[in-house]
């Protein structure tokens, strides 16, 4: 539970919606290009301020020391990059998004971390200089930071906006956790998709994920969830999964097609959001 009596600061689970695998980069990570977009599925975080350098995380997820929590590895990197001893947080987090899943809790959440104690904090980082300290922490935290529908190179660090129309999905979680590594080290995995130079919603049909076949084929939970799921559409994968998503084209549509579903899957009915809200929400302050 958060503190009644603290602002709740939104932290969005994202899609991929595309995601290409198109080679290998100097230093030995794969390199992508993905079309990321934020969903109204949410993480809720609050953040008090301290004068005493201590950084304290209320509200442990099972399983994770907290000093290996995202979120608190993102106020350490930023009170390092701060320079001052002083700077401290309480923090507590209530998880809705699924982990493991390719939706990028984690990350949106030590986005969402770097974004309020910069405010909080007076650090007066522009949005490249976060961008740059999260990478850091995760492929994933420069898309938070940059907070809009976007076109991701390198691994996902290199971001340019991306418009597409307003999409209403199902998104569906299998019982089954995807091993990243074990993706990226697949011998199937495709690795030489063609870059585009000028990504458009247009030209990038049909959409695809790269890592999708690989993962169908080793997690039969995801690949039964997948045959599902294409009874209604054309499913596809986000990051590296196990969550799908099944694009329909009204929020009813959705919600007729997750009626359906078995009762014991975890499903929601989403939709894709043009800005984190939390800029709103930091604007205004």
């Amino acid at each position: 539970m958060l503190p009644e009596h603290l602002p709740h600061y939104p932290s969005p689970a994202k899609l991929n919606l595309d995601l290409r695998i198109i080679g290998r980069l100097p230093n030995g990570y794969h390199a992508l290009e993905s079309i990321f977009t934020l969903i109204d599925l949410c993480d809720e975080l609050s953040i008090q301020p301290r004068d005493d350098g201590q950084i304290i995380l209320h509200t442990p997820t099972q399983g994770v020391e907290p000093e290996h929590d995202l979120t608190v590895r993102a106020a350490k990197l930023l009170r390092q990059h701060s320079g001052s001893l002083k700077c401290g947080a309480d923090i507590w987090l209530n998880k809705k998004i699924p982990m493991g899943g390719g939706l990028g809790g984690g990350s949106s959440n030590a986005a969402t971390v770097l974004l309020v104690l910069n405010h909080l904090w007076d650090c007066r980082l522009n949005q490249q200089q976060l961008i740059d300290l999260g990478v850091k922490l995760g492929a994933d935290v420069p898309f938070f930071i940059f907070g809009r529908t976007a076109f991701a190179r390198g691994v996902g660090e290199i971001l340019q906006d991306f418009d597409i129309p307003q999409q209403y999905y199902v998104l569906l979680r299998p019982d089954e956790h995807v091993a990243t590594p074990r993706i990226f080290a697949h011998p199937n995995l495709p690795r030489n998709s063609p870059s585009n130079p000028q990504p458009t919603w247009a030209n990038m049909q049909p959409l695809r994920n790269d890592m999708q076949d690989v993962v169908l084929q080793d997690y039969p939970q995801v690949q039964a969830a997948f045959q599902t799921l294409a009874q209604y559409g054309e499913p596809r994968m986000t990051g590296s999964g196990a969550c799908l998503f099944l694009s329909c084209a009204t929020p009813e549509q959705a919600q007729a097609i997750q009626f359906r579903l078995p009762e014991n899957w975890q499903t929601w009915c989403i939709q894709s959001v043009a800005q984190h809200p939390l800029f709103s929400i930091l604007s205004n302050r």
